[in-house]
């Protein structure tokens, strides 16, 4: 799909296979997980608008991101009502602690790296609904498809704030957080979650 080359052109490395392999294999575990991902999502945004009620542009962007996420957790709570999963805990995979620990104190450089870690995060979400959708059963594999084009934009959405607010360009910090992205998705997991990396076999 064409419109997700600047997603793919993004991240530094394609989901390993292994980790689609291990979703897989408990598909209501994933819906599960991937609806926790989305609530996240919308709560990291909605954060962001109270902590920087002052900027303008932030406010716009992250208050449309937040109805679109919250409006895809309502999607994958009805797939999972309608398919007889439960709702229950599922424990946080290291993806996203281990990209914020890299974050900056003091302003604007907070800001930005979270602006970034956010672009990220949502550009390999981006590409796992790619990487699962022609797996899926008909129905699952329409509704992915549908969020590839309602998210394929949304990583842009952080990094434009990001190089609104940085007193200097983005690159450095854009290369750094691609690294250890990169890092965690090919290191080995001993359970699958959205953001995980391959199973541990």
């Amino acid at each position: 799909m064409d419109f997700l080359e600047p997603v793919r052109a993004f991240l530094a490395c394609p989901t390993p296979d292994r980790w689609v392999e291990g979703a897989l294999r408990d598909i209501p575990l994933l819906l599960q997980d991937h609806a926790n991902c989305e609530k996240k999502a919308a709560g990291t945004a909605m954060n962001l608008l109270f902590r920087y009620s002052e900027r303008q542009e932030l406010q716009v962007l992250l208050a449309q991101l937040v109805r679109e996420e919250m409006l895809h957790y309502e999607q994958v709570l009805e797939i999972m009502q309608a398919r007889g999963i439960p709702y229950r805990h599922v424990s946080a995979a290291r993806y996203a602690a281990g990209l914020r620990e890299h974050v900056r104190h003091g302003e604007p450089d907070r800001l930005v790296d979270i602006l970034v870690v956010g672009a990220f995060v949502e550009a390999r979400s981006c590409e796992r609904f790619e990487k699962l959708a022609p797996h899926l059963d008909a129905e699952l594999s329409r509704f992915y498809t549908f969020l590839l084009r309602s998210e394929a934009r949304h990583f842009e959405y952080y990094l434009d704030l990001a190089r609104q607010y940085a007193r200097e360009p983005i690159d450095e910090r854009v290369a750094f957080f691609r690294a250890v992205e990169a890092g965690l998705v090919e290191r080995p997991d001993n359970e699958v979650r959205f953001h995980s990396g391959p199973l541990d076999s």
